[in-house]
């Protein structure tokens, strides 16, 4: 098996040392969480929704430079500062899956990188 590192200017770049994604030629790829972190720079902090939905973006950003989409997703891990957030990030979350959503697990955790409140990481199937 080989792998190859991918990387787009479509979502945040690395906040350290790591790639966005890496794929297992043809077959997986693995990203890397994503943080309500614009491609910018700029982080939405505050409302869970608004954080929520600029991940998804940031996710949707860097499927898309690798020609891959939604429905590519086979397993998601969503990582929240609250359980409290919960109701709100299933929401927005399911709002990206038109049918068939991926395996997901969904814990709470002491902290995320910057503060924030919600980080999702995804793996694909080519």
């Amino acid at each position: 098996m080989s792998k190859q590192i991918h990387s787009t200017d479509k979502a945040p770049g690395a906040i350290g040392p790591y790639s966005q994604a890496v794929e297992a030629i043809g077959t997986f790829v693995f990203c890397s969480g994503q943080i309500p972190l614009t491609p910018e720079g700029v982080l939405i902090e505050g409302d869970i929704q608004a954080q929520t939905k600029q991940v998804m973006e940031n996710i949707s950003g860097l499927l898309g430079s690798m020609g891959l989409g939604f429905g590519n997703i086979a397993k998601t891990t969503i990582f929240l500062s609250s359980m409290d957030h919960f109701a709100a990030v299933n929401e927005i979350y399911g709002s990206y899956f038109e049918s068939d959503p991926p395996a997901r697990s969904t814990v709470a955790v002491a902290g995320l990188p910057k503060n924030v409140d919600v980080e999702i990481e995804v793996i694909c199937v080519r």
